[in-house]
């Protein structure tokens, strides 16, 4: 089970910091993400991490946004800094069930969160 929390609203240029709590068996080497969805908009994948260290963007929010896992393993965080007003959407953290090598693609994961609302202001 995946529980997303975090969200909230701020202003452009503010942070955020979401956070994703795994009960059950976790895998360090499966994929774990991050997803958005705007309203009137499809859902687009944000950022993904496997193991500690191996940590994917968009390019939409590279450099403005970090994944990263405690050492326990049982909790995925995403810091958001830099927010925009085009950032404004539900998240949710999501978790593969297997390696797939492939970690932008919403289908391949089978676990979700509940989401999490963030509201950029201008």
């Amino acid at each position: 089970q995946l529980q997303a929390s975090g969200g909230g609203l701020v202003q452009a240029g503010g942070s955020l910091r979401l956070s994703c709590a795994v009960s059950g068996r976790t895998y360090s080497d499966y994929f774990m993400g991050w997803f958005r969805q705007a309203p009137g908009k499809e859902r687009e994948f944000v950022a993904a991490i496997r193991w500690s260290t191996n940590t994917y963007y968009a390019d939409s929010v590279k450099g403005r946004f970090t994944i990263s896992r405690d050492n326990t393993k049982t909790t995925v965080y995403l810091q958001m800094s830099s927010l925009k007003p085009e950032d404004t959407a539900v998240y949710y953290c999501a978790s593969q069930g297997k390696f797939t090598g492939s970690y932008h693609d919403g289908t391949l994961y089978n676990y979700w969160g509940q989401g999490t609302l963030v509201t950029v202001s201008s």
